[in-house]
């Protein structure tokens, strides 16, 4: 043994590095750890239910989230939207949404569970493509209809309540997901209330 005299200063620095280091080496095994016991990508895509917040969402707007592999709309539909989907009722293939392409509690007018609310897979009935949305000038494909989605690849029309046009390819209606609100601001796609 030595007897130097105990330099406490730098026994107090490599007593706090050794528990830096050793804290950020647990942290940095935690992260992936945690990290994992989110669903897969595989798992998410096999349908895995997704959620999202519509807290930001104004009057017309649409949103994107991705379900199973496939783009999932939500759209806050105005007033005059709203008002359109009466207008349509005699230019449609499936007014009363017959096929079925929704739970049963989106066989409604509007085709979800609040009016104001549209939630559906943006494909095309026809061959798959992905319609665009025309919030104003819809008109210009569908006469008297102000907003709806139109599929570029083969000229199918679908009114605001994804509700297809008669004279189109688009064989059905849009398909609407299962899917339930958490709260008024954060709806969950791929499960509702009897499955959740």
């Amino acid at each position: 043994m030595s007897n130097a005299p105990v330099d406490h200063g730098r026994r107090r620095f490599l007593t706090i590095a050794t528990s830096v280091v050793g804290g950020v080496g647990a942290i940095g095994a935690a992260v992936p750890f945690i990290a994992s016991w989110n669903p897969s990508e595989k798992a998410k895509q096999a349908g895995a239910p997704v959620t999202a917040d519509i807290s930001k969402l104004e009057d017309g707007q649409l949103i994107r989230v991705e379900w199973r592999g496939k783009p999932v709309w939500i759209v806050k539909r105005t007033p005059a939207m709203l008002e359109s989907l009466t207008k349509a009722v005699d230019k449609l293939r499936d007014p009363a949404s017959e096929e079925p392409q929704q739970p049963d509690y989106a066989k409604n007018d509007h085709r979800s569970k609040k009016p104001e609310i549209f939630v559906a897979v943006g494909i095309c009935t026809h061959l798959g493509c992905s319609p665009t949305y025309i919030m104003n000038d819809f008109e210009a494909q569908v006469e008297g209809i102000p907003s709806g989605f139109f599929c570029p690849c083969h000229g199918s029309t679908y009114d605001m309540a994804g509700r297809v046009f008669s004279g189109v390819p688009a064989p059905k209606n849009l398909m609407i997901p299962p899917y339930m609100f958490v709260d008024d601001t954060t709806i969950t796609i791929g499960a509702d209330e009897g499955t959740a």
